[in-house]
């Protein structure tokens, strides 16, 4: 048997690629119909050529559909083959709402960095952003682990980047609690520190008690009492701008940082159901919820459009767990992360690179990592496209705060 060789790329969820899988899947259900009812009505098995005549899809490549008639086909033989040795093995009668698209190189083009994947003449094609050879085949399918479809390209050698193709920079971020961001592009693991941010928003509970004790020993309707909640009101509206200032400061500074290393795309990791079904008790479950990563992501994506660095958010499930270096998962118990195979960095780092390397579908090489930095919280920074930006102290361990 052959040695073929794999190349995979994440994609988002869009309204094109739902329709490719869902035509694909009716196109196997009709498929699949047909034939047992021919069997049941007419006790004729037909074969997989006239299966192919008969049942085609408007919506997709005439290859495309009849690579699908060869997948129902092909579990049929292996059925064929099961039941020889097991008398309970099933033959395929199961419908599909969503079904893999398979391309073949008759509808695969490659030209600038673009792959041209043909659906059938009328039909918009399907154009992904390619840094490597024509492929000899290419499947689209749902990859559940990652919510995200999964292209999947197959090279009869391995593939080797093209070098006439400019090859684009891609950083990614881990949104933190402790850490307000962890940007990691490969090489560089950037920390931007949060003890500043964390002690305003403890002033600011603090602040709040001690005023809604005060407003609750008033009687309701006095003058002390609403002297004390417009106070109340004044020096929290006075708290939240400098939040936001901080949070701004922050991103400004990574932003620019990212556009003067020729950052092309930022993948944030995606961290908007964490909170459900959490219970860490009373205090850590404050700070989860008063945990500003929405406000942050925000102005992270807005800061980049205004730059031209393009922003992809895609889910961070396990990326804090999985080793760099052997991908298997360890749950860390602070903010160093250390694995059985004696692999050891910063928790928040790990996390950045993984969710890096699950856009790419790209194993991390650790051996091009860096020693992870620390950028300190400065009051009076500038945040513009200076060189000021990119300053930052390595931090003293890689434990963080």
């Amino acid at each position: 048997m052959p040695n073929y060789f794999v190349r995979k790329l994440k994609l988002n969820r869009t309204e094109q690629l739902d329709s490719l899988a869902r035509a694909a899947g009716e196109l196997y259900s009709r498929t699949l119909v047909s034939f047992w009812r021919t069997v049941r009505k007419k006790r004729v098995w037909l074969s997989g050529y006239t299966m192919e005549r008969w049942h085609t899809s408007p919506s997709l490549h005439a290859h495309s559909s009849d690579a699908i008639t060869q997948c129902f086909y092909s579990s049929l033989k292996s059925w064929r083959v099961r039941r020889k040795t097991d008398p309970n093995s099933k033959p395929p009668k199961r419908r599909r709402w969503y079904f893999k698209v398979t391309w073949k190189s008759t509808a695969i083009k490659l030209k600038d960095g673009k792959l041209r994947l043909s659906n059938g003449k009328d039909n918009q094609p399907l154009i992904i952003e390619w840094h490597w050879q024509k492929p000899k085949i290419v499947e689209l399918g749902w990859n559940r682990a990652s919510q995200c479809y999964e292209i999947r390209a197959c090279y009869a050698t391995e593939p080797v980047k093209n070098s006439l193709i400019k090859e684009v920079k891609i950083a990614a971020t881990d949104l933190g609690e402790i850490h307000p961001m962890v940007i990691a592009d490969g090489v560089n693991t950037d920390i931007f520190n949060g003890r500043y941010l964390r002690s305003v928003r403890r002033y600011q509970n603090k602040l709040k008690a001690q005023l809604s004790k005060l407003i609750d020993k008033k009687k309701k309707g006095s003058k002390q009492r609403k002297r004390l909640i417009k106070s109340k009101q004044k020096q929290l509206a006075k708290i939240n701008n400098q939040i936001k200032d901080i949070e701004h400061k922050l991103t400004s500074r990574a932003v620019s940082m990212l556009k003067l290393r020729g950052i092309q795309t930022l993948v944030i990791g995606d961290v908007r159901n964490i909170r459900d079904g959490l219970n860490y008790g009373k205090k850590v479950n404050q700070k989860l919820h008063q945990w500003n990563f929405g406000s942050i992501r925000e102005k992270l994506e807005y800061k980049c459009a205004k730059v031209g660095i393009k922003t992809v958010l895609i889910s961070e499930e396990y990326t804090s767990q999985e080793c760099l270096n052997c991908r298997q998962r360890n749950k860390p118990k602070n903010r160093n992360y250390r694995c059985s195979c004696s692999f050891e960095f910063h928790r928040d780092g790990v996390g950045a690179n993984n969710i890096r390397a699950k856009y790419l579908g790209e194993v991390p090489v650790v051996g091009l990592m860096a020693r992870p930095s620390g950028i300190r919280w400065q009051p009076h920074i500038q945040c513009n496209l200076t060189d000021n930006c990119l300053l930052g102290n390595p931090l003293d361990s890689i434990d963080g705060e």
